[in-house]
């Protein structure tokens, strides 16, 4: 049996990617209890944070950070912070 698949969303209407629900939940819980936790990060911190916490995941952390990162941005859960280089993300709602 299939594992479940979710298709990820682009910001700017790109076209979005397969990913499979379980590694997508991962880097969502990830990349939001990191924004909790600083507020507004920079897109940079989180790729280094994931390289060093997610060291047991399968797959490259990286991409998957920049997938969910900008599927959450077209979902209006996180937004970037306008006029921040490099730049950064927070929460839609704080």
């Amino acid at each position: 049996m299939s594992e479940k698949k979710i298709l990820t969303l682009h910001p700017k209407g790109k076209k979005g990617t397969n990913i499979l629900q379980r590694k997508y939940d991962v880097i969502k819980d990830f990349i939001l209890n990191k924004i909790k936790a600083h507020g507004e990060i920079a897109y940079e911190d989180l790729a280094e944070l994931a390289e060093e916490e997610l060291k047991d995941f399968d797959g490259k952390p990286v991409w998957y950070i920049v997938t969910v990162k900008l599927d959450l941005e077209a979902r209006g859960i996180i937004e970037r912070v306008p006029k921040t280089s490099p730049h950064q993300v927070r929460m839609v709602n704080d």
